[in-house]
């Protein structure tokens, strides 16, 4: 009888003792790096937003304030640790970053600009450090090269450009021309490429008057504007973002710009309420998606919305979107990855398995990563023209597009697909 009771004690001593360590592994911290940009002219409208929506995010997740499907604490129950990093600097120095950052973190969520997106993905290929991207917009990541460690949650410039297309003959079927002012890298290259090529395809014959390329966060845009009032174009096509953005609409509102062509900015929404008064009535504002003023109702948008307003007493702008839906992507397929593995803490491997062809829900609607072999977000936008009621900037007329509509077929290149005609594969 001595005997068996032994083997009872040390068979319940053996099964708490993996219990309370399957328990403690659970529990680890996950340590997320967070690269957005915290210094120079695009923190202020973009990096900051970004910054303060990954701490509203990742303190409510361990907090279980999220409503479903995201009531669970944490990734699956372990705590998330974040690690703030600048983008602000050159590539080489982003590269670098990342290179140290991903030997403290079990993975990066991060990037704004589309030139540090496509120095980064490589590396993190060579590292074998999943990343999650969660802005940048150049369609050339997962168009030019495939990647096994690298994702991104957001849509590219084609569903921009393609969107804002479309907005512009809703708006005016008659136009007879347009003209671009977008920075000279590759998401003001690809985002006039695309917006161009789709012009021509969809309305056959516009005059294009003229394609002004000033370098990133130049800031004085003096000529260029007087090249586009001497255009006389219809409509102007600009995805100025961050201080360019903003220098550009206080540069041009007050010598008319705006009165003698109709401007469609489509990184527009960031500025909204910062200049608010100061963007003239009738401007085309996009906010890379269905972001912002223009996301759907939903429990979670709600939930969103709220919860950042009420930290930071501001209404939460697309970057902020983008940076919850990287977060909320990741949990996803973190989540998905743990119930494959019984339970247990999924493996790097496991959780780009789960990633891959994810579906999943943000605040700003169904995210599907259908492109670049199940790595690269879509998801429908929107577009609306602005109109000042009572001090408070608003958007009239606006229209959604679906996002089979607006971007193309996996393993079709953009340019590709809008040279077809938008036809499918």
């Amino acid at each position: 009888m001595k005997q068996l009771v032994k083997v009872w004690i040390w068979t319940a001593l053996a099964v708490f003792g993996m219990t309370a360590a399957a328990i403690a592994q659970a529990q680890q911290p996950l340590k997320i790096g967070i690269v957005t940009f915290l210094s120079g002219p695009a923190a202020g409208p973009f990096g900051v937003p970004a910054r303060n929506s990954a701490e509203v995010m990742t303190e409510s997740l361990n907090a279980g304030k999220l409503p479903a499907p995201y009531a669970t604490k944490g990734f699956g129950g372990a705590p998330l640790e974040i690690v703030f990093v600048d983008e602000a600097g050159p590539s080489t120095k982003q590269v670098a970053d990342f290179r140290n950052l991903a030997q403290r973190v079990d993975l990066v969520i991060g990037y704004i600009s589309s030139g540090n997106c496509l120095a980064v993905a490589p590396v993190a290929e060579e590292l074998k450090k999943l990343t999650v991207f969660f802005d940048c917009g150049t369609p050339r990541i997962f168009e030019d090269a495939d990647y096994k460690y690298v994702f991104r949650t957001q849509a590219t410039a084609t569903m921009d450009s393609i969107g804002a297309a479309l907005y512009v003959l809703d708006r005016n079927p008659k136009v007879k021309s347009v003209a671009g002012l977008n920075q000279n890298y590759a998401w003001g290259q690809d985002s006039w490429n695309d917006f161009e090529g789709a012009m021509k395809v969809l309305k056959p014959g516009i005059d294009v008057k003229t394609s002004q390329m000033p370098k990133l966060f130049a800031g004085q845009f003096g000529a260029e504007i007087s090249t586009l009032l001497s255009s006389n174009a219809d409509f102007i096509h600009s995805s100025f973002w961050g201080g360019d953005l903003e220098a550009f609409v206080l540069q041009a509102a007050p010598r008319n710009l705006f009165k003698k062509s109709t401007v469609v900015l489509t990184a527009g929404e960031t500025a909204m309420f910062k200049l608010a008064d100061r963007i003239p009535d009738g401007t085309v504002l996009g906010a890379r998606g269905m972001h912002g003023v223009l996301a759907p109702a939903s429990e979670l948008n709600k939930w969103f919305r709220a919860a950042f307003q009420d930290r930071y007493q501001l209404p939460p702008v697309y970057p902020a979107y983008h940076m919850a839906q990287a977060i909320l992507g990741t949990k996803a397929a973190y989540e998905k990855a743990q119930a494959a593995n019984g339970g247990n803490p999924p493996s790097q491997d496991q959780i780009i398995a789960a990633f891959e062809n994810l579906t999943f829900e943000a605040p700003s609607g169904k995210v599907q990563m259908a492109l670049g072999k199940g790595h690269q977000a879509v998801q429908g936008t929107a577009y609306g023209t602005t109109k000042l009621v009572k001090g408070r900037i608003t958007l009239t007329n606006v229209k959604y597009y679906p996002a089979e509509k607006v971007n193309p077929p996996d393993g079709v290149k953009s340019e590709d697909w809008i040279k077809s005609g938008f036809k499918a594969k």
